[in-house]
């Protein structure tokens, strides 16, 4: 089988793209409904990378197998490094720390001239936010795909390059 990469210039772009054309475009008054779509388009994405990653693997036994499989294997074949942090309370709920984030390392937020400096910080977190429900999406569709229906949220609070992620399970 070929190894087939997409280049992470090309990724950066493609998420830059989807994110600003559904938040300033297709649906831009109405954020919850961006948020949804991407977040969509990312599952879509978790589930079939999931299914291509665990093909020549038996089921996980439990869900604590799976999330490692998520920390360590599947994250390396998306950012060519494991999860550098991952917490459980043992009763379905998951934090995976990604202290260097790659998809957020590039962003930006511009402040105006006219904004004060809240209103430029709490901008910038929702642009930011807003490209979290895609990788958020991705975690979900791929732990759907190994049959473990979950929740998946973005905790921004560590901004601007550390990107951390709970993972509640679905009994």
């Amino acid at each position: 089988m070929a190894i087939r990469e997409v280049s992470e210039s090309c990724m950066d772009s493609l998420l830059t793209e989807i994110v600003s054309s559904y938040s300033n475009v297709v649906y831009a008054n109405k954020p919850d409904l961006a948020a949804h779509r991407i977040e969509a388009i990312g599952f879509h994405v978790g589930h079939q990378l999931s299914e291509r990653y665990t093909m020549e693997r038996p089921r996980f036994s439990d869900h604590l197998e799976a999330i490692k499989f998520i920390c360590k294997d599947f994250w390396s074949e998306l950012f060519k490094k494991q999860i550098d942090n991952l917490k459980t309370n043992h009763r379905g709920t998951f934090v995976l720390q990604d202290d260097k984030f790659a998809w957020l390392s590039r962003i930006s937020g511009v402040p105006s001239a006219e904004a004060s400096a809240q209103e430029s910080v709490n901008k910038a977190a929702e642009a930011t936010g807003m490209h979290l429900y895609f990788p958020c999406g991705i975690i979900r569709g791929a732990l759907s795909n190994l049959g473990i229906p979950c929740a998946v949220s973005a905790d921004i609070s560590n901004l601007p390059a550390s990107g951390s992620f709970v993972i509640r399970i679905k009994v």
